[in-house]
């Protein structure tokens, strides 16, 4: 995939899951990599994994709940390589827990960090990508960002946000040169779920079945980079939670009972 020789590409949410493997399968290509994440012992350790130096990787501490202060953070990723070609944004939060039983500052949190942090960090480099008439967005979402499932309300409302978002990012700068992809992962073997906020805004701590039995993030980082090579709107990434996607289009109800019926945690 020669899309990625010669670019430089920022990686958010790098320090583990789906970010660590876009690291490790960059790697192998001839690009620069900037990765972002608050933990950066664990970027260190990717870093050292992937076998990068300092002159193809560098690392930039991020905290999206930071959102009002992204300027400066773009400043130094543009600087340090001379430049940003692809920004993916893929840090980001889960949930478990019930409507009735969440308090409004987890759904608050959840916004900040999926949502509004992204958004505030895609508006701070839009500017570099216009001036360069050239810019990708890689925004890994969620299959719950085009259907919902119980214990994930807040969640599923954030993501649904960051396709409306980028929908209009993508109409509004095409002319400029900016492409928009979005990425909609289903069940993916990382730690999302041990993550994942509580109604008390505590962590889950325990590792879902569904999520367990899902594909390894390497098999969804390999597909997520054939799409954003070729540029699509939108791709999928699964197995049979895919389905999910054309159940909502055309049998909305159907959809509705059978997610019921699956007690997926």
């Amino acid at each position: 995939m020669t899309y990625f020789n010669n670019k430089t590409i920022w990686i958010t949410g790098a320090s583990s899951g789906i970010g660590e493997a876009f690291v490790k399968e960059l790697s192998q290509y001839d690009c620069k990599l900037i990765i972002s994440s608050r933990k950066v012992d664990e970027l260190e350790r990717g870093k050292k994994e992937a076998g990068l130096t300092d002159d193809d990787c560098f690392i930039l501490p991020l905290d999206l709940a930071d959102y009002y202060n992204m300027k400066p953070v773009v400043e130094k990723a543009v600087s340090h390589f001379g430049k940003v070609d692809l920004l993916i944004n893929n840090a980001g939060l889960s949930q478990r827990s019930l409507i009735a039983e969440t308090d409004i500052s987890v759904d608050e949190k959840l916004m900040q960090v999926n949502y509004l942090g992204t958004v505030a960090l895609s508006k701070a480099i839009l500017p570099h990508f216009i001036e360069n008439k050239a810019g990708h967005f890689a925004v890994v979402t969620s299959l719950m960002g085009k259907f919902g499932s119980p214990y994930r309300s807040g969640y599923c409302g954030a993501k649904h946000a960051l396709h409306g978002f980028f929908d209009v990012m993508r109409m509004e700068h095409e002319k400029d040169g900016v492409a928009v992809t979005m990425i909609c992962p289903g069940f993916i073997q990382t730690n999302v779920s041990k993550n994942a906020l509580t109604g008390d805004g505590s962590a889950q701590q325990t590792m879902d079945e569904a999520t367990a039995k899902g594909l390894t993030p390497k098999k969804c980082v390999q597909k997520a980079l054939k799409a954003i090579q070729r540029k699509k709107f939108e791709t999928y990434i699964g197995r049979g939670e895919v389905k999910g996607i054309y159940m909502k289009r055309f049998f909305p109800k159907q959809l509705h009972k059978l997610v019921l019926r699956s007690q997926v945690r």
